[in-house]
């Protein structure tokens, strides 16, 4: 079986698909070959049509924490966003990969559920929530998450308890296996229902005055560095409103880059090693990004 054998059997399999309709950047080059798996049996397929075929394989969620260099990706990009099923047992909720964060968060908020409130806002995926341990507003995935289903690239399913996934500040051990996130587990507690809607809602509203929702952007830009908030660094570099290209440090928060006028990849790209470069030389402190940055340089 190919690639070809398995667009005839309905697969959602594409090519030279440009991945800026699917980034929260509106960025980003084309992939060799993109499918929208539904589910694990065909996660699996596609796992071994990419080791018969010597594919190099490439996971995206919701793309909100990521830029794509135009040159694109090669090989084979699997995008999780049919995988979004939630269920909800008791004071546990299990969310597929591709599920949003958020709307697994308003589950858990009409179901009585409190712990997820800090998600509320979060754009991404529950795949890129639990790989990158996605926080906001004193809370972390790790602070809630019980287990995970993960497949390696050879195709053997796992499973994770919290202890394994050697949580720290945006990390996890997902990103250091290269095994992919199936569907997770969040273990909550029950609340009252006007207790956790204001909760959410507080923090929304504070995102929402404090953050550029109204460009696209990739997120949070950078990591927070030890001792040091990043947008007053930015700020006090003089880098806030900085422009390359169509690409703009946000002049409503600092730590965010937006696409004010047909950025590329190349822009983000720019503008952030000018601001690595600044802030080093000005405070000898190394920001280091938060975002994903993944695909091959234009040609």
């Amino acid at each position: 079986m190919d690639i070809n054998e398995l667009k005839e059997q309905g697969f959602l399999i594409n090519q030279n698909v440009s991945l800026d309709r699917f980034t929260y950047t509106k960025t980003g080059g084309p992939a060799e070959f993109l499918a929208f798996p539904k589910n694990i049996t065909q996660i699996e397929q596609l796992l071994q049509i990419a080791r018969k075929e010597n594919l190099p394989i490439t996971i995206i969620g919701n793309a909100s924490n990521l830029i794509i260099r135009e040159g694109g990706i090669q090989g084979l990009v699997l995008i999780l966003t049919e995988m979004k099923e939630i269920e909800v047992t008791g004071n546990k909720i299990t969310a597929q990969a591709g599920a949003k964060i958020i709307d697994t968060s308003e589950m858990a908020y009409e179901h009585s559920l409190s712990g997820l409130e800090f998600a509320a806002g979060i754009p991404g995926s529950v795949g890129g929530a639990v790989f990158m341990n996605a926080g906001a507003y004193g809370g972390e995935v790790k602070d809630v998450l019980k287990s995970v289903t993960a497949i390696t690239r050879q195709g053997e399913l796992k499973t994770y308890h919290n202890q394994d996934l050697q949580f720290s500040y945006r990390h996890s051990l997902l990103q250091d296996n290269d095994e992919i996130v199936l569907s997770a587990t969040f273990e909550l507690k029950p609340d009252e229902t006007t207790k956790i809607r204001a909760m959410m809602d507080d923090f929304n509203e504070r995102r929402a005055s404090k953050q550029p929702l109204e460009y696209p952007s990739c997120g949070s830009v950078f990591k927070r560095p030890e001792g040091h908030f990043t947008g007053p660094l930015i700020i006090e570099a003089g880098l806030q409103g900085k422009i390359i290209g169509g690409a703009q440090v946000s002049t409503k928060h600092a730590g965010f880059i937006v696409n004010i006028n047909h950025a590329t990849a190349t822009d983000y790209l720019d503008l952030i090693e000018l601001i690595q470069q600044t802030i080093w030389e000005k405070n000898q402190i190394r920001l280091v990004p938060e975002v994903r940055i993944i695909g091959e340089k234009a040609k």
